[in-house]
């Protein structure tokens, strides 16, 4: 399995599940993008092609000829652009709030609060909140922020941003027979599971999506048990 994290974390977001993992089972690598966290000083395109490319090449370099994937959030378009660059090489995708190979739509103001998140803080703050219910505790808020801030460039992140944003390559996906599971929160209103069955279930015939009732956008930090326990189910079927 290679994990992919989101827009707004590193490799260590899925830190949480770590302890929690089947390493008899399964075997698990958490690349960083460039221009975040161990990759920070790698600079590049900043694209979702980029990210497929140096995926496909980790797995040639772990000597994985076949594999899976987990993508969470920015990740998720991340996976399917992965699975396009290595036909036949991935066997099964798994979504945590995945954006969809549509990309996100947003309006002006959202846009404006995204966008203008690559230099102030107190915008990550709010989408982090925002995409969680507007429910948890404050200090958790700072510390997503503060991980944000200290593991991403400006410049990375601002620019994927349009890389996932604006992903229109639903075309080339659709009618994919490869097994998926999404994942939503129930109080992600972004990202939910009615966004899902509009995009991920109409495009992959063998997809089923579950919704995690405790969880908003972070399910690897609110739903951590929950979340593993989903995903390795999936996995060894």
């Amino acid at each position: 399995m290679i994990a992919l994290h989101g827009w707004l974390g590193d490799r260590t977001s899925f830190q949480k599940i770590h302890p929690y993992l089947d390493g008899d089972a399964f075997t698990y690598a958490f690349p960083d993008y460039r221009g975040y966290g161990e990759a920070m000083d790698l600079t590049g395109e900043y694209t979702l092609a980029e990210i497929a490319a140096d995926v496909t090449a980790l797995a040639d370099e772990l000597q994985w000829e076949t594999f899976s994937l987990i993508g969470h959030s920015m990740g998720g378009a991340a996976i399917q652009r992965v699975m396009l660059e290595a036909p036949g090489r991935v066997r099964k995708l798994v979504g945590i709030s995945p954006v969809p190979a549509s990309g996100v739509p947003f309006d002006d103001q959202a846009w404006a609060l995204f966008s203008g998140s690559a230099d102030e803080p107190a915008g990550r703050r709010a989408i982090i909140d925002l995409t969680t219910g507007n429910r948890l505790p404050g200090r958790w808020l700072d510390e997503m922020v503060g991980n944000s801030l200290r593991n991403s460039t400006v410049a990375s992140y601002r620019a994927y941003l349009d890389a996932w944003g604006g992903a229109d390559f639903q075309a080339e996906i659709a009618g994919s027979a490869a097994p998926v599971l999404v994942i939503v929160g129930e109080h992600d209103p972004a990202l939910s599971a009615e966004a899902m069955r509009g995009t991920w279930l109409q495009w992959y015939p063998n997809a089923e999506l579950l919704t995690l009732s405790e969880a908003g956008h972070y399910a690897m930090e609110e739903t951590p048990l929950a979340l593993v326990s989903a995903i390795e189910r999936f996995l060894a079927a």
